[in-house]
């Protein structure tokens, strides 16, 4: 089974999907834990 060329493949974008979901996860609770810009006023300012 570990010397199959397609279980390797299977493995390493099984890896990628992980730490590309754990990347995702990060950035998300980052922009969700900054508060949120108070761009409504700017843009009225300028209306």
């Amino acid at each position: 089974m570990w010397q199959d060329e397609g279980t390797w493949i299977a493995l390493g974008i099984s890896a990628l999907f992980v730490v590309a979901g754990l990347v995702m996860h990060r950035v998300f609770v980052k922009i969700l834990k900054n508060p949120a810009p108070d761009g409504r006023k700017e843009l009225s300012k300028d209306e």
